[in-house]
């Protein structure tokens, strides 16, 4: 049995490279997904239900990549469930679906690298120390 991952647990690692192990799932492209049933989860994400809570995690992450300081999210936000929800679930509206322990703000890169197992990912998101006129190749 898989071990229940959760944003509590989550928040206590200190990195965005813990975070990232946490969370990582390894999964492969188009397996363990909705496939087409995937219009299920769509009417999901698009309920009232799902907004209001949306918001409510965007708030307490505070728009930051895995909930972590010093990692803004630009562009669209992804609610990511810290545990993968089946299809089971979006049907029966399981209360683990809109639980806020069990979803963390997500990049869309980092999210598909979470499912998908992108390990160089974590390397190319590691903060570069910025020095006086660094962004002026002419100086």
């Amino acid at each position: 049995m898989v071990k229940e991952r959760t944003y509590t647990e989550l928040s206590k690692l200190k990195t965005y490279e813990e975070r990232f192990d946490y969370l990582l799932l390894r999964g492969k492209v188009g397996i363990e997904t909705f496939g087409y049933d995937r219009y299920l989860n769509q009417i999901l994400y698009n309920s009232p239900e799902w907004k209001k809570l949306r918001d409510k995690v965007i708030i307490r992450d505070n728009g930051n990549d895995l909930g972590l300081e010093g990692y803004p999210i630009y562009g669209r936000v992804i609610i990511h469930h810290i545990n993968p929800i089946t299809l089971d679930d979006v049907l029966n509206y399981s209360p683990d679906v809109f639980n806020p322990e069990y979803l963390i703000c997500t990049a869309h890169k980092t999210h598909n690298a979470v499912h998908y197992g992108v390990e160089d990912y974590v390397r190319s998101m590691e903060v570069v120390e910025r020095k006086p006129n660094d962004t002026i190749p002419w100086r």
